[in-house]
C-alpha cells in the first residue's frame, strides 16, 4: 500500500480536529445565486453574537486548527466581520474567506491587505458578464472584477478566483486561466453540487459527461489549479487529480452554520446531517462525540460500487450529490464517469427531493452596490 493510500485510510478514520473547517458567518446575502448551496439571502436573527463568535475562535485556536474557511451568505455583510477576522489572526488562526466582492471597495481592500494570515477568494461563474450574471445576478460580475482590481491595486497579494463549473463556465477554462494570470491570482474550480438552491437547477446547469471528461484532462495538465476535493469522482477516469480524493464529511471536514449548528459537510446543510450545536457544549465536543460524525468515520460498505474496478479511485463519489438527488449513500455518484449514477437515478421513483433546511432565500436580492 502506497503512502497516499495510507494517509487516505488515516483520514477516513477521522482526525482529532478537522483539516478543513468551514464557518458560514451569516445567511445574509445581497445576491441570489441560483446554485447557492446554503440557500442564503435573509439573515437569521439567531446567528452567533460577536462574543459567541470570538469564543468559538478561541476554541478553534485551542484545538490547533490552523485556519478556518469563512463564508456565508456574504460574510462581509456582518458588521463585526473585520473584528472577527482580526481576532482570529490574533489567535494565530488563519482565515480563508469567500466573497462575492461587492463589499471590497478601495478602502476595504487596503484594510484586507494589512491583515496577515488572510486568504481571499472572489467568486464568479463566468469569464464574461453575460455568463456569470445569469447565475449570480445582473451587475455581479462587474462588482467582482472591481473587487479584484481593488485587491491588486492594494497589493493584497495572490488572492483566488473561485468558479463553479457549470455547463457554460466549463467551456471558458482557458479564459479563466488567463484572467487569473492577469491578476497574479490562483484559479480555484469547484463542482456544482445539487445542494441548497442548486437542487432545483442542477440538472439544467451541470456539465455533461463529455464536458467532465474534458475538464479532467484539462486539470491533469494543470496541477497548479486548485480543486480541493471537488472532482475526486473524476479520478475513476485514470490518474487521480490533485486534492483529497475522498469524501471527508465528518472525517476531516465539517461546517458550522451562522446559528452554531454543526453539519458533517458544507454541502449537506440538512437536519439528517446535523451533528450538534456549538452553543450546547462547544465545537470540540461535537467533533469528538457526535454519534453522526462517529458513524461516518466507521468503515463503510462500497455498496453498489463494490463490483467496480475503479472504486479505490473515486470511493463512490460525493455524499451530498447522492443525497440531494434522491440516491442512497451506497449508490454510485450521480455523475459517475461510467454512467452508473444515471442508471441508479433512472430507477428511482419520482418523489420530492430533500432541500437545504432551513431555507433563507429571498425573492429579490438587495442592492449589489457597495456601501
Amino acid at each position: 500500500m502506497g503512502a497516499d493510500a495510507t494517509l487516505r485510510d488515516r483520514f477516513e478514520r477521522g482526525l482529532a480536529a478537522p483539516i478543513c473547517l468551514t464557518w458560514e458567518l451569516t445567511y445574509a446575502c445581497n445576491l441570489a445565486c441560483t446554485h447557492c448551496l446554503s440557500s442564503s439571502g435573509r439573515r437569521d436573527p439567531d446567528e452567533l453574537t460577536t462574543a459567541e463568535a470570538k469564543s468559538l475562535i478561541d476554541e478553534i485556536a485551542a484545538m490547533q486548527i490552523f485556519y478556518v474557511n469563512i463564508g456565508g451568505g456574504e460574510p462581509m455583510i456582518r458588521r463585526d466581520f473585520f473584528e472577527l477576522v482580526e481576532h482570529a489572526v490574533g489567535q494565530k488562526v488563519g482565515v480563508k474567506f469567500s466573497t462575492n466582492g461587492t463589499r471590497i471597495d478601495a478602502a476595504a481592500a487596503r484594510r484586507l491587505a494589512g491583515i496577515d494570515y488572510l486568504d481571499i477568494q472572489v467568486s464568479i461563474d463566468g469569464a464574461d458578464a453575460a455568463t456569470s450574471d445569469r447565475i449570480r445576478g445582473d451587475g455581479s460580475y462587474a462588482q467582482a472584477r472591481r473587487a479584484m482590481d481593488n485587491l491588486k491595486a492594494a497589493d493584497f497579494g495572490q488572492f483566488k478566483i473561485s468558479v463553479v463549473m457549470t455547463r457554460e463556465s466549463v467551456e471558458q477554462l482557458d479564459e479563466f486561466e488567463a484572467m487569473a494570470k492577469g491578476y497574479g491570482a490562483e484559479l480555484r474550480l469547484t463542482r456544482l453540487r445539487p445542494s441548497g438552491r442548486g437542487v432545483q437547477v442542477w440538472q439544467e446547469l451541470r456539465p455533461t459527461a463529455e464536458q467532465n471528461r474534458r475538464l479532467y484532462q484539462w486539470l491533469l495538465g494543470r496541477p497548479n489549479v486548485l480543486t480541493g476535493d471537488s472532482f475526486f469522482h473524476l479520478s475513476a477516469l485514470g490518474s487521480p487529480l490533485e486534492g483529497l480524493n475522498l469524501c471527508g464529511a465528518g472525517r476531516v471536514v465539517c461546517l458550522i452554520d451562522p446559528v452554531g449548528d454543526v453539519y458533517a459537510c458544507p454541502f449537506v446543510i440538512h437536519e439528517q446531517f446535523r451533528a450538534g450545536n456549538v452553543r450546547d457544549a462547544g465545537f470540540a465536543q461535537v467533533w469528538t462525540n457526535s454519534e453522526l460524525l462517529r458513524s461516518l468515520r466507521e468503515p463503510g460498505s462500497p455498496g453498489a460500487c463494490g463490483a467496480c474496478g475503479s472504486y479505490d479511485a473515486c470511493r463512490g463519489g460525493c455524499m451530498a450529490a447522492k443525497f440531494f438527488t434522491g440516491l442512497e449513500l451506497t449508490d454510485p455518484d450521480p455523475e459517475c464517469v461510467f454512467g452508473h449514477g444515471e442508471t441508479a437515478l433512472a430507477k428511482k421513483a419520482p418523489s420530492s427531493l430533500p432541500t437545504t433546511s432551513p431555507d433563507h432565500s429571498r425573492r429579490i436580492p438587495v442592492s449589489i452596490s457597495p456601501r
